[in-house]
């Protein structure tokens, strides 16, 4: 078997390079097949890579806890009391609001979290001289810049002790640095945020976010915030979970009807997990969590961006859908150029494959010839496509700066089909020959 398999490889081979121009032109097709499934695998997964990246810094890991306002809250407690006793009606049941102590239960219980941040938003204005700008004042923690991946581009982070001792520091956008200190360096300047003056530490580097996207994704445009650590934020500006004379001034006015109160101490908690597995079950528990800090009120709303995660699931199949399409085209189009070679070959040589057979050559014989010449001619393609295709990925990477990732995985896959591609496309060439009688194989003219 194995000395009637080589005779027939070596007879295969022969015939290959005595045709080499017929050869290399059947081949150009798995070549350039694999070379370009290969290069659009890569740079289709590293689109995807980039794509999903970008999706998780928008929040694909993320849970989003936020208040609700005054009107939602009542009308949430009247669908409540429609539901209920009249007796359990008449309870009005109190809750102290998100508070930043919310936040740390939250750390302290669930598992797979990597961070969780509390945030409070403040509308003021910041002034540097004569200049004066409308601002966002945000009080943060020091997991703010890690789940939203801001980076400083001058100066630096807060310090652990500017959190602990509220220390009158800040950080400002790129859009408050370009209009308040458009020929100076703000690093230790001291800029008046309200009513209070505050050492700027560090500048947040440009967020680059189009206008449509801040439409279409709720986002506000970042470069124009300004950050100080929230115990700066509680104890220099606004803790509203405390109760002062303006307060109850404010609710014993004759204006208590239109005016919303906001009794929140903090206006947003994003809780970051290690990876989005579980992310739906973890917002029950956190319900539940909040649910009983809150005596039962349902004062807040848990946000899961279910619309990113199947955005994200949409995304790899969308990818993975048209990459096999490619690949499948591409490498089709070869086999057919492989078996239309074949076929030609196999009339060219009608009376030598009659002669093969009058001699004693059995159709198996015939059969495994011209499929040792068509999986020869693929396999040579096969392994030159790859080279090439891993070339070019790299090539395209650098001329266009494009990220292309070079799996092995599209290697393997682009190997085997290349095989199989000579192997099925050589078939019907090789068992037409090998079925022809050998007395009008060699009238043939």
């Amino acid at each position: 078997m194995l000395a009637t398999l080589s005779y027939n490889l070596k007879i295969a081979s022969e015939s290959i390079l005595q045709n080499k121009l017929r050869a290399i032109l059947t081949s150009l097709g798995i070549i350039f097949g694999v070379a370009s499934v290969i290069s659009m695998l890569a740079i289709g997964k590293g689109a995807e890579q980039e794509i999903l990246e970008k999706m998780k810094l928008l929040g694909t890991n993320n849970i989003i806890v936020k208040p609700l306002d005054q009107k939602k809250i009542n009308q949430l407690q009247d669908e409540e009391n429609d539901n209920s006793d009249k007796k359990e009606a008449t309870k009005k049941k109190f809750s102290p609001g998100l508070t930043l102590a919310d936040a740390y239960s939250i750390g302290k219980i669930m598992p797979n979290i990597l961070y969780v941040s509390p945030e409070i938003n403040v509308e003021t204005t910041a002034q540097y001289k004569d200049l004066y700008r409308n601002i966002k004042l945000i009080g943060i923690d020091s997991s703010y810049f890690k789940i939203n991946n801001f980076h400083i581009s001058n100066g630096t982070d807060f310090a652990f002790t500017q959190f602990d001792k509220s220390m009158p520091v800040c950080i400002i956008g790129n859009n408050i640095r370009t209009k308040l200190f458009p020929t100076e360096n703000p690093i230790n300047k001291n800029i008046k945020i309200g009513d209070q003056w505050l050492k700027i530490v560090g500048v947040v580097s440009e967020n680059f976010i189009s206008q449509s996207n801040i439409q279409l994704l709720n986002l506000r445009d970042f470069n124009n915030d300004v950050y100080i650590p929230i115990s700066t934020m509680l104890l220099r500006y606004a803790n509203r979970s405390l109760i002062t004379k303006a307060d109850l001034d404010r609710r014993n006015s004759r204006d208590k009807q239109t005016e919303e109160i906001n009794n929140n101490q903090i206006d947003k908690i994003t809780i970051h997990f290690k990876d989005n597995k579980q992310i739906t079950q973890s917002a029950e528990v956190i319900n539940r969590l909040l649910g009983r800090r809150h005596f039962e009120v349902k004062d807040y709303e848990i946000i899961v961006p279910e619309t990113l995660l199947a955005q994200e699931q949409s995304t790899k199949r969308i990818f993975n859908l048209v990459l096999s399409a490619i690949a499948s085209i591409s490498l089709i189009v070869g086999g057919i150029g492989i078996m239309n070679i074949m076929l030609a070959s196999v009339l060219e040589r009608t009376k030598e494959i009659g002669i093969r057979k009058a001699i004693g050559a059995k159709r198996n014989d015939i059969l495994l010839q011209l499929l040792s010449e068509a999986l020869a001619i693929s396999l040579t393609g096969g392994i030159i496509g790859i080279i090439l295709g891993v070339s070019s990925s790299y090539l395209i990477e650098q001329l266009a700066d494009i990220n292309t990732i070079v799996s092995w995985e599209s290697v393997l896959i682009s190997f085997i089909v290349s095989i199989s591609v000579g192997l099925i496309f050589g078939i019907a060439p090789a068992r037409k020959a090998s079925l022809e009688d050998p007395i009008n194989l060699l009238r043939y003219e």
